[in-house]
């Protein structure tokens, strides 16, 4: 008798704690923060540039504490913002364009997917903002073969994306211009693996350009 009214309350406690569980999940992904469709006025973190005004996938990166995100011109930057040790990782969501829906020239509203589940295919002969190599980002596996298969390249998840594929080329977006949205508050030091620290506010680039290199608040 014992043991049976000992494992009723455990299988009642479980189901409580499932019951819990299932009740957090909405609340959580409630508090993720939506899509942003660009604008005119949304200017790229790196380049400094009008995002709009770029051919390929964009990205945009939501922080804690900030009601905008922050814009990039490509995907492959997007990218690279999450893998620099000195930018913000209090990340609550991070968008990308879709590419199985939207257009290389301008893709459209409405096309947004979460990065860090999308496939990406990487190596192909597309390039994206600023003229770089490109991680082109799709909601399907099976668009992302079909594009590898018409423009070259190979297909990988969030977290395969080769950090010296994207690292390499962020400098050419990089040193286009100073990182915008900063704000006066923040200091200028930065340092990354791919990316030696200089002294004062420049980042020297692989290519000897050097910036004003701002951050964002944590």
């Amino acid at each position: 008798m014992r043991i049976a009214i000992i494992t009723a309350a455990a299988t009642a406690l479980a189901a409580l704690m499932l019951a819990a569980c299932s009740e957090e999940d909405p609340q959580q992904a409630a508090s993720a923060p939506t899509a942003v469709e660009i604008s005119r006025d949304d200017i790229g973190y790196y380049c400094n540039m009008i995002v709009a005004d770029h051919l390929g996938p964009k990205g945009q990166v939501h922080i804690g504490g900030r009601d905008e995100p922050l814009w990039f011109s490509s995907a492959r930057d997007t990218i690279v913002f999450t893998l620099l040790p000195g930018e913000p990782k209090n990340i609550t969501a991070i968008y990308v364009n879709d590419m199985g829906r939207a257009s290389w020239e301008q893709p459209e509203a409405g096309t947004w997917i979460d990065a860090r589940e999308a496939w990406y295919v990487v190596g192909s002969t597309k390039v994206g903002g600023m003229g770089a190599a490109e991680a082109v980002p799709f909601a399907e596996k099976s668009d992302a073969d079909a594009f590898a298969d018409q423009h070259d390249g190979q297909v990988v998840a969030f977290d395969g994306v080769p950090k010296d594929y994207v690292m390499n080329d962020a400098s050419q977006s990089m040193h286009a211009g100073t990182r915008h949205g900063a704000g006066d508050e923040h200091d200028g030091s930065h340092a990354s693996a791919a990316m030696p620290v200089s002294t004062g506010n420049g980042m020297p680039m692989q290519n000897g350009h050097s910036q004003d290199h701002t951050k964002v608040t944590k």
